[in-house]
């Protein structure tokens, strides 16, 4: 067994990942374990609002993100609401507005896989960062001042690692939250989301549709954001809901993904489908970050629906705030209850931001009752239309009110 003093985190997903580059940074070795036999390339989440951009500058990752190559992400300022029944064009949202207010006032469309891979050269760079991939978590046990994880290792062989702390980053389904038996408050939603990713260009339809676009619909609401892929053209992915009362093989069939997209724009010929994904979504939040030496973070404490990008962020958040505080504890700066402090600042910017706004974005876009429904959108003309309400939908929207108002809890 190699000697415990270092931080064991499971999941080298973009939480895993961050948290990994945040603590090595500091100066605390790092062993990160995949189960996965590489860095995955999940196509999920791809917006990093800006309070997030600048925490993975002063990671260090600025010239990866904003690299001209097809790794590098692609600078958003605005988003549009719009009406899918009529087409309408309800809110231009100009992240732009709040420049001279904060240091990057525009999202950055920038997939999380590609993030992942930017930060993974760093980590191995520092010296006391460990990858290790195709390693399984099977088994944890803690004591007053270790944590022993027995994990799978790449030549299938049991195997314990031993470290004084032990954050799970691996994702809703967390081995860690659950052998730590952690409670994973919430709800799941009876119908699904699937997200079908097209190379063909959304923006050269002349509809006038921007980098992300929320489409407001009783019948099928719809988010169409753009991301740059493997290079131009770049990749539109559209998300949409599965009703309960459709099959998982009739959404999955290729008449029925050809069906969502000929719904969002009829061409002649078929849609070329470069990936989809089917999935269920919940919106739960772990009873605790932290147990004993065990900490969660990500989705591995809580998960959301994806309508505004939250979820990946949310999860950043958690780590450079755990980073900091975990490097306090490490090197006697802070006593190890502040660790509860982590989970009374993230819990609350998860459950009094990030879920009640993606319940609410949800709920906003699919709202069936016309008068409410008018309402909503006549509601987000004004606040578009009202400079000083304008910011403030984009201060609460980009995650800056969250984040502000977790960190000022004691």
């Amino acid at each position: 067994m190699q000697n415990d003093n270092r931080v064991i985190i499971a999941g080298a997903g973009p939480v895993g990942a961050v948290m990994t580059l945040a603590l090595v940074k500091n100066g605390i070795p790092v062993t990160l374990i995949e189960q996965l036999p590489d860095a995955a390339e999940d196509q999920r989440a791809a917006t990093i609002h800006p309070p997030t951009v600048e925490m993975l500058v002063a990671l260090g990752l600025e010239k990866e993100m904003f690299s001209e190559a097809a790794s590098g992400g692609m600078p958003a300022p605005l988003f549009h609401f719009r009406d899918r029944a009529t087409n309408e064009l309800i809110a231009v949202f100009d992240i732009s507005l709040l420049k001279g207010e904060v240091p990057y006032p525009y999202v950055v469309q920038w997939e999380q896989y590609k993030l992942v891979h930017a930060a993974l050269p760093h980590i191995k760079a520092s010296g006391i960062g460990e990858v290790r991939f195709s390693t399984k978590l099977t088994g944890l046990t803690q004591t007053g001042d270790h944590v022993e994880a027995t994990v799978t290792n790449a030549g299938g062989e049991p195997e314990k690692l031993r470290g004084k702390y032990l954050i799970g980053a691996d994702g809703g389904r967390s081995t860690v939250r659950n052998l730590a038996e952690i409670a994973f408050e919430g709800f799941t939603y009876e119908e699904r989301f699937i997200k079908i990713a097209t190379s063909f260009d959304f923006g050269a339809v002349g509809k006038g549709y921007c980098t992300r676009n929320y489409f407001s619909d009783p019948d099928e609401w719809l988010n169409l954001f753009k991301v740059k892929g493997y290079g131009p053209p770049g990749i539109w992915r559209g998300v949409l809901p599965v009703p309960a009362t459709e099959t998982d093989e009739e959404a999955l069939s290729m008449a029925g993904i050809q069906r969502r997209l000929q719904g969002i724009h009829q061409k002649s010929g078929d849609y070329e489908i470069p990936y989809y994904a089917l999935y269920a979504v919940h919106q739960r939040v772990a009873a605790t970050f932290n147990k004993g030496r065990v900490l969660l973070a990500g989705d591995c404490a809580h998960v959301n629906n994806p309508i505004g990008g939250m979820g990946m962020n949310g999860g950043i958040h958690d780590a450079i705030n755990l980073a900091e505080k975990l490097s306090d504890v490490w090197f006697g700066r802070a006593e190890a209850s502040v660790l509860d402090r982590y989970t009374r600042q993230r819990r609350k910017a998860q459950v009094d931001y990030v879920q009640a706004q993606t319940i609410q974005n949800k709920k906003s876009l699919e709202e069936k009752d016309p008068a409410i429904r008018r309402g909503h959108l006549d509601e987000l003309r004004r606040t578009s239309e009202d400079v000083a309400l304008h910011k403030k939908f984009l201060y609460r929207s980009s995650l800056f009110d969250s984040l502000n108002s977790a960190n000022a809890v004691e």
